[in-house]
């Protein structure tokens, strides 16, 4: 059964940092293109960042500069590294998995930046 746990999330003041991670199981971690999705209130889910199983990534020009997705094989674990925060940022934030074979969400986790 496959699983993805986010954790890190939390409330921030702007201006700060917080790194997220998502941990999956039950999947051939390698082989998934992987990415961060978020969704504020009343708007729709859109694509944060992302990489596929060579590295390279796609980074939405909102959080360029600020964010930086990574990833770990070894620990089936995708990584989402955001700085200088700001208010706009406030989302639930959602992990994927993409591969020909199947597509993957974690639960989400939420994400506040506010003083």
């Amino acid at each position: 059964q496959v699983q993805l746990v986010e954790s890190g999330g939390g409330l921030v003041q702007p201006g700060g940092s917080l790194r997220l991670s998502c941990a999956a199981s039950g999947i051939i971690f390698s082989i998934y293109a992987v990415g961060w999705y978020r969704q504020a209130p009343g708007k729709q889910r859109e694509l944060v960042a992302a990489m596929n199983t060579g590295g390279s990534t796609n980074i939405v020009d909102s959080v360029k500069g600020r964010f930086t997705i990574s990833r770990d094989n070894a620990k089936n674990t995708v990584y989402l590294q955001m700085n200088s925060l700001k208010p706009e940022d406030t989302a639930v934030y959602y992990c994927n998995l993409e591969h020909y074979s199947g597509t993957y969400w974690g639960k989400g986790i939420q994400v506040t930046v506010s003083s």
